[in-house]
Order: structure tokens, then sequence, then C-alpha cells
């Protein structure tokens, strides 16, 4: 559902969620509305719509990419200025791919590596 762009400049990115949110959106956005605390997986699935068979995967994911931080069984968010870049950035991501469709590698031509999903 579209929003008006006064909102869509003045409200927070953790208000701004629009639905089909990826795991990793869901894990940031939630992580980012308590900056000062940190969660256990188990505590991080209840508050999400995350599986929890997948919360620990995503996590792991966030964390090598500087995401979020964990010591123990516990995960806090990271800088939040970088999640709220991030999250920013998966929105456009999505909002691209709903309007445009998925892109095809195979149409980037020749020469074109795609990445793996180590990368």
């Amino acid at each position: 559902m579209p929003i008006d762009i006064e909102q869509f400049e003045e409200d927070p990115v953790q208000t701004l969620r629009a639905s089909g949110q990826t795991n990793a959106e869901e894990i940031l956005t939630f992580l980012s509305t308590s900056p000062d605390q940190a969660f256990t997986p188990k505590e991080i699935h209840e508050a999400t719509d995350v599986a929890r068979g997948s919360v620990g995967v995503v996590l792991s994911r966030l964390e090598e990419r500087g995401l979020v931080r964990h010591r123990g069984e516990y995960w806090a968010i990271a800088d939040t200025e970088d999640i709220e870049k991030t999250l920013s950035a998966m929105a456009t991501a999505r909002a691209a791919t709903d309007r445009l469709g998925p892109e095809d590698p195979d149409e980037w031509g020749p020469g074109v590596e795609t990445p793996t999903e180590d990368e």
C-alpha cells in the first residue's frame, strides 16, 4: 500500500514497515527499535514473524555484515545509522523487484559473473 511522500520523508525507518519483509529486515527492524537491549534468538523469534529455525542463520549472516553483534546467547543491533541505511536499501530493492520483476542474470550479457551464495 502506498504512503504519501510526507510520511516517507518524516517517519522513522522502523515505522515504515512494508509487508513482505525478508527475515533479515524483520530482525533488523525489531532490534533497531531497542538499541539499548540484547535478546536471545527465542525472544527474537517470539517478537517477529521469523521462524525459530531461521533466526540463528539470519543473525549469523547479519553479524558477518557487521549489522548485529552478540555475546553468549544474546544479540543486539550494531550501529543504528548503518541499519537505517541498510533497511532503506532493502526496501528500495524490494520495491524495484515488485515493480520491475526479478533480475535475470542471463540478461546481463556475456562476461558478467553472477555472485555465488557465499559472496
